[in-house]
C-alpha cells in the first residue's frame, strides 16, 4: 500500500508542476509534457513491479502506435477553441480523438498488426 501511495504522490507532483510551469512559460511546459513522461512513468513502475524486459518492449511498441492517433487531439483542440467554448472544445476533441483512435486500431487489427 505504501508503495502505491509513493507511485501516486511522484506522478500527481509531475502533473502538479507541469500545470504550475504552464502558467509561466506554456513553451517550458510544452517540452515537459512532450517528453513522455507519463509512459517513462509507467516504465519505471511496470519493471519495478514485474522486473520483465518483454513488458517493457510491449509496453513501448504499443504506445509508439498509439501517439500516432492521440496527435489528432493536439489538432483537433485550437480549431474547436476558435469558435467554441473551453469545455465544449476539450469533450468535442476528446471524441473525434476517440474515434481517431477506434478507426486506427480497427484499421490495425484489420492489417494483422495488432490483437487484444
Amino acid at each position: 500500500m505504501l508503495y502505491f501511495i509513493i507511485k501516486v504522490f511522484i506522478t500527481s507532483l509531475v502533473v502538479v508542476t507541469v500545470g504550475e510551469i504552464a502558467k509561466r512559460s506554456s513553451l517550458l511546459a510544452g517540452l515537459i509534457v512532450s517528453i513522455p513522461l507519463t509512459t517513462f512513468l509507467a516504465l519505471i513502475w511496470l519493471y519495478w513491479e514485474t522486473n520483465d524486459k518483454k513488458k517493457i518492449i510491449d509496453l513501448s511498441n504499443s504506445t509508439l502506435l498509439m501517439v500516432i492517433p492521440s496527435l489528432t487531439f493536439f489538432i483537433f483542440l485550437p480549431l474547436f477553441l476558435k469558435y467554441f467554448s473551453f469545455l465544449y472544445s476539450m469533450t468535442l476533441s476528446v471524441f473525434f480523438t476517440a474515434i481517431s483512435y477506434w478507426i486506427f486500431i480497427t484499421l490495425l487489427g484489420k492489417l494483422g498488426q495488432i490483437s487484444f
